[in-house]
């Protein structure tokens, strides 16, 4: 009986850690927390809270203003000299290969700083400068209150952690929006042509 007993119990646990695995892989179709965020985004599209953020020429930008376009959104803070750095870079890429969907307003670019209180105007006109931006169709801005950057970083999945250094660890992507204000996908940010080709299959 004692062996039938361990037997049961063995089963019991096993089968309790089965349905939780089961929940938090979202019925085992991911097995990562990011994998997890990017299906649930393509079977439930999020709306984007419409906050209003300050732009790099110090102007406000209520997110409502860019609905009717595709939007490329990532997070960055300025500081940063590794991710963001890159980032900037392909999203001058993307601006450069959009510029006819952003030249009859269907497309845009978004780089939203999650450091707000260090990334002024000038210091995203700064970054955009760095990043060698074209002067169209990239936006660099701000959330303006805590709670807006909140609400921004809850509704994109963005999670941001101190380093210690001054610095931030964050989870990196390329955030589309669609020109509902809805936030469809979540891809890869160190694979712009990735975006490239989502938007150009729905611009055609």
């Amino acid at each position: 009986m004692p062996a039938l007993r361990t037997l049961l119990a063995s089963l019991l646990i096993l089968a309790v850690g089965t349905a939780l695995l089961a929940a938090a892989t979202d019925g085992f179709r991911a097995f990562t927390s990011e994998a997890a965020r990017r299906l649930a985004v393509a079977e439930q599209p999020r709306p984007v809270p419409a906050v209003v953020l300050q732009t790099s020429r110090g102007e406000a930008l209520p997110l409502d203003a860019l609905r009717g376009r595709w939007l490329l959104v990532d997070f960055v803070y300025t500081r940063c000299r590794t991710y963001c750095s890159a980032q900037g870079s392909a999203f001058a890429q993307l601006q450069d290969q959009l510029a006819p969907a952003i030249a009859r307003g269907q497309a845009a670019l978004l780089s939203i700083s999650f450091d707000p209180a260090h990334d002024t105007a000038d210091e995203l006109a700064a970054y955009l400068a760095r990043s060698r931006d074209r002067g169209a169709g990239w936006y660099a801005a701000r959330p303006t209150s805590e709670a807006d950057l909140q609400a921004l970083q809850q509704a994109f999945g963005v999670t941001v952690i101190p380093d210690g250094l001054g610095g931030y660890e964050h989870n990196a992507a390329i955030l589309v929006v669609d020109p509902q204000g809805r936030l469809v996908a979540v891809l890869d940010w160190d694979a712009p042509q990735d975006a490239l080709q989502y938007l150009q299959a729905r611009l055609s």
